[in-house]
């Protein structure tokens, strides 16, 4: 079994939430994430996303479900923000994110590019 940054583990407990139509279990979300986490991994990311108030949760019996509480696209840019800021070449990181992306994520940036949107502090 290959060992995961707590960071990438956090991302895909996330994107599994995100994808859930219900609240979901920690042991749902363990059937969901490759690689067979151990339940207790998944207990502990979902209590420190709780505590950071990504998710949301209600008891059930003696278990909790659980919730994404933030927008999915808004917890992505964040994290996609938060690693350009790290960057000491911005335009070199951009060039080579763009190079990788597929035709149909190229096309989505190029529409969101061509459409005037508001920076942070401005409204629509």
């Amino acid at each position: 079994m290959t060992r995961r940054q707590l960071g990438q583990l956090e991302a895909e407990v996330l994107a599994a939430l995100a994808a859930a139509v219900d609240p979901v279990s920690a042991a749902e979300l363990r059937e969901q994430i490759p690689g067979e986490p151990a339940y207790t991994t998944i207990n502990t990311i979902l209590f420190r996303l709780h505590a950071k108030r990504l998710v949301t949760r209600e008891r059930q019996g003696r278990h909790y479900l659980y919730r994404l509480a933030v927008d999915q696209s808004r917890l992505v840019a964040d994290r996609m923000r938060d690693h350009l800021r790290h960057a000491s070449d911005l335009s070199s990181v951009l060039s080579r994110f763009v190079q990788n992306l597929t035709a149909e994520e190229e096309e989505a940036l190029r529409a969101v590019l061509d459409k005037p949107q508001p920076r942070s502090g401005e409204t629509a």
